[in-house]
């Protein structure tokens, strides 16, 4: 005990007892950290090794138009051959290459949608009976996905931009139907018909149909939030996220209601419908008045 108490009173002991504690916590980080060091020394790895094969998807699928800093191209005269996508954002690209837009084959006045290429088709059948199909097409399906995401995240490297949204700020159920019909009668009716038919446009452009099952909730909130084409950007302080998804909700609800007629005719109301009945009402009429006509009269008997 007298000891202890003299070494404690040397002018050195105070410094030994913090350098051993210090020792002591640096053991016990030691024992703990090692594990989080290297997982966020994999994950780095992971997403700079994500990020070069999205380079390469970008080298070989968009560069020949877009550039290769994606930076865009023009022709001779200086008009833009394809845009720059710095600072489109990962929304953008989801949007125009899972709707098969991009890569585009031929440029003009708009570029149609059409099935995905291979490299990004994330929505290819896999529900065959034979397990070999069924197997070779979830990896390729799930290749699909992660070629899309890598070039999502290798276009939002260069420059930002709009996120694709999470599936919960797309989800049909959680959205306002009756709202959404009101904003979409105000803001895209007169382009894509009230009920999402679509409909032409100046110079030979056009608002596609959004009444098929192949436009999911979460292209319509990208084309919303980054404006495709001809179509105006509606971003979060022109139509708020739940704005957004009581659009989504309401076309999603218009899809599938029945058609009583048995035929929607485009569902653009009295003027179809009237013209379907002046065509083939009178068309009828004109028919059986012909036929009528035509019948001979037979000759009367002498009496």
């Amino acid at each position: 005990m007298k000891r202890i108490t003299a070494w404690r009173r040397r002018p050195w002991a105070g410094y030994a007892v913090v350098l051993a504690a210090l020792a002591a916590i640096g053991v016990i980080y030691a024992g703990f950290s090692p594990q989080t060091d290297r997982a966020e020394a994999q994950g780095t790895a992971q997403a700079a090794e994500d990020l070069k094969h999205g380079q390469e998807l970008f080298n070989k699928n968009c560069a020949s138009c877009h550039g290769l800093n994606a930076e865009g191209t023009k022709d001779a005269e200086g008009k833009a051959i394809a845009p720059s996508l710095i600072g489109v954002g990962a929304a953008s690209v989801d949007f125009q290459v899972s709707t098969g837009r991009m890569p585009a084959s031929n440029p003009g006045a708009q570029i149609p949608r059409k099935p995905p290429i291979p490299a990004f088709n994330t929505s290819i059948k896999t529900d065959f009976e034979e397990k070999e199909k069924r197997e070779a097409a979830e990896k390729q399906k799930a290749q699909a996905e992660k070629n899309l995401a890598d070039l999502r995240a290798y276009i939002s490297s260069l420059g930002g931009g709009p996120e694709v949204p999470p599936a919960s700020a797309v989800d049909p159920s959680k959205g306002d139907p009756a709202l959404g019909g009101k904003l979409f009668r105000t803001n895209c009716a007169q382009c894509h018909n009230f009920t999402g038919q679509g409909g032409a446009l100046t110079g030979g452009k056009y608002a596609p149909a959004l009444s098929g099952d192949d436009v999911t909730p979460t292209q319509m909130y990208e084309a919303m939030l980054t404006g495709p084409q001809a179509m105006p950007v509606f971003n979060d302080t022109t139509l708020r996220p739940e704005d957004k998804q009581a659009i989504i909700a309401y076309l999603v609800q218009t899809r599938e209601e029945p058609n009583p007629g048995g035929n929607g005719l485009g569902r653009i109301g009295p003027v179809s419908e009237g013209l379907v009945a002046w065509v083939v009402g009178i068309g009828l009429m004109v028919m059986a008045a012909m036929w009528i006509t035509a019948k001979k009269p037979k000759k009367l008997k002498k009496s």
